[in-house]
């Protein structure tokens, strides 16, 4: 008996069936890269991911833009958070700020140098106001960490004087920010990518326009080694152009922050469909106020249309505001139908059912519901309105804090430029720490560089009650120059432009410039004995000889 062996044997595919089964394989990879992207965003936290650098939960790129085109709209779109972004707008630069270095023209005349000379011409300089100085800045500044989280400023140096000029740079430019491979908190650089319109030559003498995208580094703003490269990996080192990343709401070791708006999305949006449900049933129940009945429903139909006509005619001008339809109409039904509405025993159709909702929102925000209402009545007394609570005071003040810290660092970069500059106003020294690398301007002279930047309280104080207690603090002979008396009055009423008044009425020790003193007055006999004893004098030595004592 023969066997008989068979063998199974695999025809040679044909070039079609491979591209079939690559294009069968290409399209098993989009599902399976799509099922990935839905477990990326599941529990409605669109954007997560597990950072391959970090240890933690980042959002991914992608879904912070996202984040950040959702806040901008909302800003816009919606009242509750537009009316938040406002007061907290407001609780932050309302009130304004003062810059001012402490070495000023009274330092200058002792042999130092006019620190606060080149801090007020910086801050001064007009177009440095678009973007950083000016009441309209700061709002746009502040806004923008309400919706984006982070704002990047942009420094444009002059290498000869020292100038500084300020601008702001779109957050969707800065694609990573590149850290101290030893420190991740030392940030060295900022990758940067933007499209420019080209134009250059055509044909026949015409010109052409097209789109290029370009990718740039720009360095930190306290990131200047003893080498630099002109590009890293073939792109680019600005070292003129420096950057400074300002974020909020910022996780331990993550990039970027996070919009003060996000968090108070959702109950903004649940909150405002309260209100639109709210307003929908009002409607529907306004919808029949007359029911007419009659034997036939055609008669009941005419007679509808008789009384439709008696009727007055209502204004239309709130029609696109709740809807189409009428309000009033008359429900014509024949024998046997019946109209009625649902009953509404033990359900609440009050709108400020859902002001639970917009506490949420103001805790989110870090208002007060009372404000972001506009409503003082809504939670009580009016003095409930007229006050700030322990924990916005504080979460302000901690904002102020932020900008005050960027406001210093930035006046830190403007005063060492200015001593770096072959041309620039002020003369120093510069040393290179030979372990970190950190370079240190120490000014000539032994001038300080300190600059000090106060936001007025939040509390505001009776302005009365406050100069009262400053003119009560001054009668003590304690207080100080005239000059800080004056400037604590300037501010205790907010005047504008303190320094440059102060400049045009004291000498650089503080004293009344000859004829600037408004109402010299004659002193007490206990603040003549007080001054003659600061001054290092004879309390009791008479110089013009005084009067005899009487007997």
């Amino acid at each position: 008996m023969t066997a008989v062996t068979l063998v199974e044997t695999t025809p040679e595919p044909s070039y079609d069936d491979l591209v079939v089964e690559l294009g069968a394989v290409r399209e098993w990879n989009g599902v399976l890269e799509e099922a990935i992207s839905d477990l990326e965003l599941a529990a409605d936290e669109r954007g997560w991911r597990l950072a391959s650098m970090q240890l933690e939960q980042e959002f991914s790129r992608q879904g912070l833009e996202r984040i950040v085109e959702n806040c901008r709209v909302a800003a816009i779109a919606s009242p509750l958070i537009k009316r938040g972004m406002k007061l907290r707008v407001g609780y932050v630069w309302s009130q304004g700020v003062s810059v001012q270095a402490r070495a000023g023209e009274a330092e200058a005349a002792k042999g130092g140098q006019d620190v606060n000379a080149v801090v007020q011409a910086f801050w001064d300089d007009q177009s440095n106001q678009v973007s950083l100085t000016s009441s309209e800045a700061a709002e746009t500044n502040e806004w923008g960490l309400g919706t984006d989280g982070q704002i990047v400023f942009a420094f444009f140096t002059d290498p000869l004087t020292g100038r500084v000029q300020v601008r702001t740079t779109p957050f969707q430019e800065i694609t990573d920010k590149i850290s101290n491979p030893n420190d991740r908190d030392e940030v060295w650089f900022y990758a940067r990518s933007y499209t420019v319109r080209v134009i250059e030559p055509g044909y026949s003498g015409l010109t052409r326009s097209r789109v290029e995208t370009r990718r740039v580094l720009h360095p930190d703003l306290r990131f200047w080694p003893a080498q630099r490269p002109k590009s890293i990996d073939g792109i680019p080192v600005l070292w003129d152009q420096p950057l400074l990343h300002v974020t909020v709401n910022r996780p331990a070791h993550w990039k970027w922050g996070i919009p003060d708006v996000y968090a108070a999305l959702p109950w903004a949006r649940a909150y405002e469909g309260i209100l639109t449900d709210w307003a929908k049933l009002v409607k529907a129940l306004s919808k029949f106020a007359w029911r007419l009945t009659g034997d036939r429903s055609s008669k009941a139909r005419r007679a509808a249309e008789k009384l439709a006509h008696a009727l007055p005619t209502r204004i239309d001008a709130d029609a696109a505001l709740l809807g189409a339809g009428t309000v009033g109409d008359v429900a014509a039904m024949g024998p046997g139908v019946n109209l009625e509405a649902i009953p509404k025993s033990g359900a609440t159709i009050d709108a400020d059912a859902g002001k639970p909702l917009a506490s949420l929102v103001a805790a989110a925000l870090g208002v007060s519901v009372v404000d972001l209402l506009a409503d003082p009545g809504v939670t009580g007394a009016r003095a409930v309105a007229e006050t700030m609570d322990k924990g916005i005071v504080g979460e302000m003040n901690l904002r102020r804090a932020t900008w005050r810290s960027v406001i210093q660092t930035i006046t830190t970069y403007v005063i060492e430029q200015a001593v770096r500059a072959p041309r620039g106003p002020l003369s120093g020294t510069v040393v290179r720490d030979p372990r970190t690398g950190v370079e240190t301007i120490t000014l000539a002279g032994g001038t300080e560089s300190t600059v000090e930047v106060v936001f007025p309280d939040l509390n505001e104080l009776d302005p009365v009650k406050l100069v009262g207690a400053i003119v009560e603090a001054d009668s003590t002979g304690k207080l100080g120059t005239p000059r800080l008396v004056a400037q604590l009055l300037m501010r205790a009423l907010q005047v504008d432009d303190v320094d440059e008044l102060l400049d045009a009425m004291f000498d650089e020790d503080g004293q009344w410039l000859p004829g600037m003193d408004p109402a010299p007055r004659s002193r007490t006999a206990g603040e003549e004995l007080l001054r003659r004893h600061d001054r290092g004098e004879d309390p009791l030595d008479d110089p013009d000889g005084g009067p005899e004592d009487e007997q």
